[in-house]
């Protein structure tokens, strides 16, 4: 990579990809993908979770090919630049953790990070109590780093363990491509074990290859600018360095303008596709989510772009929270356009307590001096 193009990227890499997500999530959304829903990566891990039958709510099941592309535009361009370096260790199980409550407090809310900037790009005002809960959360994390919170080094490892996730999503694209049904039910109709929903949000999707290429086109940029939506409000508090903040302002503004072109664009707090109007838990759902972000380092987004460059610890939190987007509705926990499920205001109050005994009590002594 020459040092101009470097340069680049360094200075207009994140902006260049909040653009692109901008533009692109809303046309996947005039493709076929569900309202405000073009880019989701919590709600496409539960899609995918539903289609390998870990949960079996029939309305939400299906392999996303924007998550397979993510990673693996990542690895292209880990590869291209000599960035793919596998290594792990780092609190695998307490990530796997963190994964699974980041879950559940997305599927409280009905979205991650990516989706809340969509979701107001949409003109789904309720998003705005989403975004200020996951501040919030942020925030609540930065302290815990302040005061020494550290998930621990990772080391080196086998280049072989670099691949594992890759390998997968190649998996899950053939399975999505080959559909296996060959399990029957009580009927002898033909079901599983690749599960497919026939209505509902899992029944409404872009073009599989369109979507694969728009979710390789994001991880590759995503990966040369550490696009972050997390990591920008972090770094913006912890250290003054808008730099992914901009990317973030860019994703809304190029949402706005796009949904405004298509004629998606929809003001206002009912009605709003794949959402639902209980402020408090939208709020509460997203500090859960941006502290249990915060700890483990980086957005659902970033974990997966991660994975393709090797991180091993990234994917334990990725596969905790495919875990938690089934237990989420298995457990009742999800959200519907109704309100929150039955215990999921219950689930968020013990996934931030349990978020801030691990923010307590993961110390790097050696950062406090001993202490």
């Amino acid at each position: 990579m020459s040092s101009s193009v470097k340069g680049f990227m360094i200075r207009w890499g994140a902006i260049i990809t909040g653009i692109v997500v901008g533009i692109l999530a809303p046309v996947l959304v005039k493709l076929g993908n569900p309202g405000n829903m073009g880019m989701c990566v919590v709600c496409f891990t539960r899609d995918t979770a539903g289609a390998l039958a870990m949960h079996r709510a029939a309305v939400v099941q299906y392999i996303r090919p924007e998550i397979v592309g993510l990673v693996l535009g990542a690895l292209i361009a880990a590869l291209a630049f000599r960035e793919f370096k596998p290594r792990t260790g780092s609190s695998p199980f307490v990530r796997f953790i963190l994964g699974v409550f980041a879950s559940f407090g997305g599927l409280v809310f009905l979205g991650c990070p990516w989706r809340a900037y969509l979701r107001l790009g949409g003109g789904d005002l309720n998003a705005i109590f989403g975004i200020l809960g996951l501040v919030v959360g942020i925030v609540i994390g930065i302290v815990f780093l302040r005061s020494g919170f550290s998930l621990g080094r990772n080391r080196p490892a086998p280049k072989a363990m670099g691949w594992v996730m890759p390998v997968v999503m190649i998996a899950m694209l053939v399975l999505l491509l080959a559909a296996p049904q060959f399990g029957r039910d009580a009927d002898g109709n033909a079901i599983g074990p690749i599960f497919f929903s026939t209505s509902g949000p899992g029944s409404q999707h872009a073009p599989i290859f369109i979507a694969l290429g728009i979710g390789l086109l994001i991880g590759f940029l995503a990966q040369r600018s550490r696009f972050c939506t997390v990591g920008a409000f972090r770094d913006a508090i912890l250290m003054r360095d808008n730099y992914l903040l901009k990317g973030v302002i860019a994703l809304i503004v190029a949402a706005v303008i796009t949904n405004l072109a298509l004629g998606q664009f929809n003001p206002g707090f009912a009605d709003q596709p794949i959402a639902h109007t209980n402020s408090l838990w939208n709020f509460g759902g997203m500090v859960l989510a941006g502290l249990a972000f915060t700890l483990a380092g980086g957005c659902p987004g970033r974990q997966f772009f991660l994975t393709g460059e090797g991180d091993g610890d990234a994917a334990v939190f990725v596969t905790g929270m495919l875990t938690g987007a089934g237990f989420a509705h298995n457990f009742g926990i999800a959200s519907s356009a109704s309100g929150p499920g039955l215990y999921g205001p219950a689930i968020v109050i013990i996934g931030i307590a349990v978020c801030v005994i691990i923010g307590l009590t993961m110390r790097d002594t050696k950062l406090l001096g001993g202490a």
